[in-house]
């Protein structure tokens, strides 16, 4: 059923046709309602069929003009329109048509051919645009009320390419269209988190803009976001937060606090605290609830009630002291706050009452990897498979972020779907590896490579992300996979088999002397449900990567984060080593490690353990020390 990804909020409808209606003798159309507009073009267009790249182009832009932080209209209409990304000159035109008219003859056009309210039907979870279509044309359904009817009536069940199980779908769809929670990726967060805190920057009073909650731990996905300002006018904030473009509706706002529902977007929360007492607040706010628990009950113990606001003495009752007897400590830094109970400040990513108190009170914290721990990205395509840039400039990419090594890992010939390298074509990449390198060496000597080039310099080291067939056989002959300075080893097929075929699967490839390193063990694809977790043993397959010095990989897209934090924290108690990758597709994906790194974190994980926070040297030697590799 779910043709397309649903959006995160339900479609504005005829109610954004009429709020921009008005304005054409009278005042400019806002941020938002141009976002709105635009928004709904994408959908209607989502429904008609027409390509994704179009229709997806719509919505970028309305996501870019809701978070701009010129009036967009304003600037249309004097004749200075703001550069806007993803706005191209169809868009503009359009923008420009609505400034300067009210009106939009393109939407007009949209809303003779397709019913407005059928948004609203889109937004349904699961339900994509075709299945709408499909509703519409069979069906005649253009509305929520017109769905839910038709289940009652049982009429759905006559429209070829639904059924009984779409039926169902549709029936779950529509029961928590209301209540639903979104759940998004931490790249997605992060550019939700980024938008609001570019358009708040400026506020008068503003000291301090912090993101806390699972997004400030780092959790896999998240939900609604917090959102901690330090201000010395927190009212005005207040007033400026929730007339942001991209607020959809206000769900409360006080003198401290305020609660808004983003534009298809999450919730967000802004909580307001006074200049140099954050620590408290952080800390309270950044949890997670068991964490705070066991951090209150240390107060207690020590005397003292915990909140956000800071520590209140108590009294003999156990109850806060008052009067002259009352005291109220507050920190400036969460560190503070930690040694005020004795404890070594927990870094965010630990705070889940996991033994971190434990290991606090006793001085065991771990130093957790960190991004700048990492030398180099052990898993990166190219366009030579199914990545979008070429091999140049994700080397140049690569180099530019300091790194002494990128493993180009295209995938092999039986992943067809990615256009995976044949014998042949792994010998013509080759090439380009080794000409690229020249070229490196070169500029490298002649004082010419870029300035983060570190002092050991920049090679591009030819891997191949090998495909683990059903059978369990390895995708390329050993004598080829001997002449790969590093294989990384996938399995994408066969994922319903026994947990016993698909353990031995993988085990085969651990004990194979040319693979050495599992890519995104679990197979995840977070939010997938056709992508859950691989069920395999994973203490044998700990045991035998520990074994054979096979590494596992922290799989650092957003959508993967693959291992688990609680299956990488095993792996490394088995004596396995890992590495943090990006399994990048495109140069900007090259900056999703540090997903990997926070999961990594998450999991307590060290440098050491961490294969490609080593040398180049290293890495390699490691590599051509595994047992059994034909030299």
């Amino acid at each position: 059923m779910a043709d397309s990804a649903p959006s995160l909020a339900p479609r504005a409808g005829t109610i954004v046709r009429m709020a921009v209606a008005t304005h054409a003798e009278g005042p400019l159309p806002t941020n938002g309602e141009l976002a709105r507009v635009f928004h709904e073009i994408g959908d209607l267009l989502e429904i008609k069929g027409e390509l994704v790249f179009k229709t997806v182009a719509y919505h970028r832009a309305a996501d870019a003009i809701a978070h701009s932080p010129v009036e967009v209209a304003r600037a249309y209409r004097a004749g200075t329109p703001p550069r806007i990304p993803g706005v191209g000159k169809a868009i503009s035109d359009k923008i420009a048509e609505l400034a300067t008219t009210g009106h939009l003859a393109f939407l007009e056009r949209l809303h003779a051919e397709v019913p407005a309210t059928l948004t609203e039907v889109l937004a349904i979870p699961g339900l994509g645009p075709k299945t709408v279509k499909l509703l519409w044309e069979r069906l005649g359904i253009t509305s929520l009320e017109g769905l839910r009817t038709a289940l009652e009536s049982g009429a759905l069940r006559d429209a070829g390419g639904i059924g009984e199980k779409g039926e169902g779908a549709i029936r779950a769809g529509l029961d928590g269209l209301e209540r639903r929670g979104t759940r998004m990726t931490l790249g997605d967060a992060e550019r939700i988190v980024t938008g609001i805190v570019e358009l708040l920057r400026d506020a008068p009073g503003l000291v301090s803009l912090t993101p806390a909650g699972s997004f400030r731990r780092r959790r896999e996905t998240i939900g609604d976001l917090d959102l901690l300002a330090e201000t010395d006018d927190p009212v005005a904030l207040i007033e400026r937060f929730t007339a942001l473009a991209p607020v959809e509706h206000v769900i409360g706002a006080g003198t401290q606090k305020a609660s808004v529902r983003l534009m298809r977007g999450p919730q967000v929360d802004l909580m307001t605290f006074p200049p140099g007492e954050a620590g408290t607040y952080l800390v309270h706010f950044t949890g997670s609830k068991e964490h705070n628990v066991r951090l209150r009950g240390i107060a207690r113990d020590r005397g003292w009630s915990l909140s956000e606001k800071g520590f209140l003495r108590l009294g003999d009752d156990g109850e806060p002291a008052r009067g002259a007897a009352a005291e109220l400590r507050t920190f400036p830094t969460e560190a503070d706050v930690y040694a005020f109970l004795g404890l070594a400040e927990v870094p965010p990513e630990l705070r889940e009452d996991r033994g971190e108190i434990e290991a606090a009170r006793e001085g065991r914290l771990p130093r957790l990897v960190d991004d700048a721990d990492l030398r180099g990205d052990c898993h990166a395509h190219s366009d030579w498979s199914d990545g979008v840039h070429t091999i140049e400039r994700m080397a140049e990419a690569a180099r530019a972020r300091g790194y002494a090594y990128l493993v180009l890992t295209d995938h092999s010939q039986g992943l067809t779907i990615a256009h995976g390298l044949d014998p042949e074509r792994v010998l013509a990449q080759r090439a380009i590896v080794r000409d690229l390198n020249q070229r490196f060496a070169a500029e490298e000597d002649a004082g010419t490579a870029p300035a983060a080039t570190p002092a050991e310099g920049f090679r591009l080291v030819h891997g191949c992300e090998l495909e683990i067939r059903a059978d369990g056989a390895l995708d390329f002959e050993p004598e080829l996979l001997a002449s790969f300075d590093l294989v990384v080893a996938a399995l994408h097929q066969g994922r319903r088999q026994s947990r016993a075929q698909l353990t031995e699967r993988v085990l085969g490839a651990i004990r194979s002397p040319h693979v050495d390193v599992i890519a995104h063990p679990a197979g995840r694809m977070l939010g997938e449900r056709a992508r859950d977790d691989l069920d395999l043993a994973w203490d044998e397959l700990f045991a035998a990567a520990a074994e054979t010095g096979t590494l596992l990989e922290i799989d650092g897209s957003d959508h993967r984060l693959d291992l688990a934090p609680e299956r990488a924290r095993r792996a490394v108690a088995a004596g396995c080593r890992l590495t943090i990758d990006s399994d990048a597709h495109r140069t900007e994906e090259l900056a999703g490690i540090r997903w990997g790194v926070a999961q990594a974190r998450r999991a307590w994980v060290e440098p050491a353990v961490v294969a490609n926070t080593w040398s180049r040297e290293a890495l390699l030697a490691w590599v051509a020390g595994k047992p059994g590799r034909i030299p």
